[in-house]
């Protein structure tokens, strides 16, 4: 009897067998019994949204990060753009942003009628350059955000002297760093309004669903108002002060999270600082296997900060490949490791070309890092096996297009 053996090292974009069938995403949520009767309670209550659950989910996550404030909304995007109608962004008014960030964090500026100026990224950590902040503050700058790309958090020190030598407001886009820390401080306490996202692939989730923490309590009642189409009070507010009045000083858009989603964020909050322990577990075992890979390399994680790991992203060294990125991407996706690429530059996309006139060469060092980078996959539902196949997968698709 004939026995097929297998081939394990022809890529399998070229026919070869992939390292798994079945394709391993970056990135998923984790969902367990316990998070499915928080909802199921709040399923069975009175109030399925703007009940208590709210409040509730509101002061655990501000005690969690360390704020006086915590204002949770209908998703990542609409804390952006809440933080930016609460600071007053109008027309004339410039925010400085990454452009190495997902296209929400310029938007959010846009939404108000602001202008986004991009500023460029570090070369090793890609996270916001303080020096480049410096060099594009104008008069008609207000606000800085920082995006703590992957999951960890920029230099807060450097950004908070430019923000406070020139009189501007400190945003942290802190999206991708859920339970990360910089010198000591949580996320969600290093600006003075930071925003988070609980989209399905990130550290923990409601679904869909935001917050803006801050130690402000009076923007605190104003981003309340808004994401309530600028209404004065809820309606559980109302019911138990047995009244129907209320006033609208100001219009605003209808951006609540629901009580469902609030409980089920309470149940995920209890758990994720051991699924970012988690997270940085992977993180390790990725670095030691791609120690002796020359044609790979991590972004550098700074020893001062905690990082949160909502992505793991690899610079390719191209000079010693014979293909580029994409082809890269290609072939891992067919050995089904589910790579992505984060992020297309915010200043490349067609928008802003049209309309705020960037073109390439505005930021150098994003640009570059762009053609470089690939996610690599990072969740806490991954198995050792998912980590092995990762690893396998990378090193079989780099060796074979080493120079």
């Amino acid at each position: 009897m004939e026995t097929t053996v297998q081939d394990t090292t022809t890529l399998a974009i070229d026919g070869g067998a992939p390292v798994r069938e079945d394709t391993l995403a970056y990135g998923g949520q984790t969902i367990e019994e316990d998070d499915i009767e928080a909802v199921a309670d709040v399923l069975r209550s009175d109030y399925l949204t703007t009940g208590p659950a709210v409040d509730a989910f509101e002061k655990a996550f501000a005690d969690f990060v360390g704020t006086d404030e915590a204002v949770a909304v209908a998703n990542g995007t609409a804390a952006l753009h809440t933080a930016m109608r609460t600071l007053g962004i109008g027309p004339g008014d410039e925010v400085i942003v990454p452009t190495l960030t997902f296209a929400a964090t310029a938007n959010s500026v846009v939404f108000e009628d602001g202008t986004p100026v991009f500023a460029d990224v570090e070369p090793d950590t890609l996270l916001l350059d303080p020096e480049s902040v410096a060099e594009r503050i104008t008069e008609n700058t207000q606000v800085i955000v920082g995006v703590d790309y992957a999951g960890q958090p920029c230099r807060y020190d450097a950004l908070r002297e430019l923000a406070d030598a020139h009189d501007l407001t400190l945003l942290d886009d802190a999206c991708h760093a859920t339970g990360g820390s910089y010198k000591g401080e949580p996320v969600g306490s290093l600006g003075d309004l930071n925003t988070f996202s609980f989209h399905p692939v990130k550290n923990m989730t409601t679904g869909e669903g935001g917050m803006i923490t801050t130690d402000d309590s009076e923007l605190a009642r104003e981003m309340r108002e808004f994401r309530n189409h600028g209404i004065t009070s809820t309606h559980h507010e109302r019911a138990e002060q047995g009244s129907w009045v209320y006033e609208i000083p100001d219009v605003g858009y209808n951006y609540r999270l629901t009580d469902m989603q609030c409980a089920l964020g309470m149940s995920q909050l209890e758990k994720l600082p051991n699924w970012v322990e988690r997270r940085r577990e992977i993180a390790a075992r990725y670095d030691t296997a791609f120690a002796d890979v020359d044609a790979v390399e991590p972004i550098l994680m700074r020893e001062d900060s905690t990082c949160a790991y909502h992505l793991y992203v690899i610079q390719l060294d191209l000079n010693m490949l014979s293909v580029g990125r994409e082809k890269v991407f290609d072939a891992l996706q067919a050995e089904g490791i589910g790579v992505n690429v984060h992020y297309i530059p915010v200043h490349y996309h067609p928008f802003y070309r049209e309309n705020f006139d960037t073109e390439e060469g505005l930021c150098p060092v994003a640009e570059a890092a762009y053609e470089r980078i690939l996610t690599l996959p990072v969740f806490p539902r991954m198995t050792e096996a998912d980590v092995e196949d990762v690893v396998r997968a990378v090193r079989k698709v780099v060796s074979t297009y080493r120079r």
